[in-house]
């Protein structure tokens, strides 16, 4: 898994494992939620880190519950964009470079197919949220996402896909 080393290069961390003894965890797949605080305020993040996970994205969702969102992680920074095809909620988009450092936040609207991009070419990842989510926790351009924290939720899912057997 790429991403996993991207981080690790980022942090200079080798792996890291922070599962506490004797507490049996949930299954981890595609719809688990990770804590992630942004700015020091935790979100619970599903990852998106394949195309086609990209690609739904939240689309078809009824509802996004409070201090959740969906984090996507790309294989190298770039300019990004992001639509709301077939997307009823509205959301809040932040972008953040290879250090965790937020960006930019646009808002993104109910159905709108026009691509919102990214002024930067530096994006590495984007983070999806309830329309609001960083104005109403103070979080601002120059706060960084816990990349520990990311770091954490992408060893589990590799250690997860490691112990599937063929």
């Amino acid at each position: 898994m790429p991403y996993f080393k991207i981080l690790a290069g980022v942090l200079g961390l080798a792996c890291i494992a922070c599962q506490p003894t004797g507490v049996r965890p949930e299954p981890i797949n595609s719809q688990t939620y990770f804590p992630i605080p942004i700015g020091g305020v935790e979100l619970q993040l599903q990852l998106a880190l394949k195309p086609a996970e990209q690609q739904k994205g939240l689309m078809y969702r009824e509802s996004l519950n409070k201090d959740h969102g969906m984090l996507f992680l790309f294989d190298r920074p770039d300019e990004r964009g992001f639509w709301m095809r077939n997307t009823r909620i509205p959301l809040d988009i932040g972008y953040f470079d290879s250090h965790g450092q937020l960006l930019e936040v646009h808002k993104l609207f109910p159905f709108d197919e026009t691509l919102v991009i990214s002024r930067s070419r530096e994006v590495l990842i984007a983070v999806e949220t309830n329309q609001g989510w960083y104005a109403t926790n103070g979080i601002q351009v120059g706060d960084r996402i816990d990349m520990r924290s990311l770091l954490i939720a992408l060893d589990a899912l590799k250690q997860k896909n490691s112990s599937i057997k063929p």
